[in-house]
């Protein structure tokens, strides 16, 4: 497996940090975030060093997916959640603080604190058209 001597998430696979394991299997490990937004907050992550979700094997962004679905799944049975949010930050700009491709899986109950930044509101549509053409691929 690759890893980052440096990074804490590889630190919590090598078992040099502790940390409250859920969710584990062949390519992934969750566990619980030490900074959570809501009860039941958890990271999913690989277990191969991937700096985000551009640099991610393929079989590892299934894996961890897979992963993020099942704890979604005992998040609402278990915890009574009533819904759930997957969030993954790619980038500083986008909020990425550890740079080992993670993802969150954020249950959410009615009156829960968390708030995103981003409030949806109507957008420019030629502007809208204009970045769909440069995103087609070829």
């Amino acid at each position: 497996m690759n890893r980052d001597p440096d990074c804490i998430f590889c630190k919590i696979l090598d078992g040099r940090l502790p940390s409250t394991v859920v969710d584990e299997d062949e390519r992934t490990i969750a566990f619980m975030d030490i900074n959570p937004a809501t009860r039941g907050h958890a990271l999913v992550i690989p277990r191969s060093h991937s700096r985000d979700l551009l640099a991610v094997d393929a079989e590892d962004l299934s894996a961890v997916a897979q992963a993020a679905k099942r704890l979604a799944g005992r998040m609402r049975d278990r915890l009574g959640a009533d819904g759930v949010n997957l969030i993954n930050s790619c980038g500083e700009l986008a909020w990425q603080t550890v740079f080992h491709f993670h993802v969150h899986v954020i249950p959410r109950y009615a009156g829960d604190p968390m708030r995103l930044p981003w409030l949806p509101s109507p957008g420019d549509p030629a502007e809208i058209a204009a970045a769909a053409q440069e995103i087609k691929g070829a």
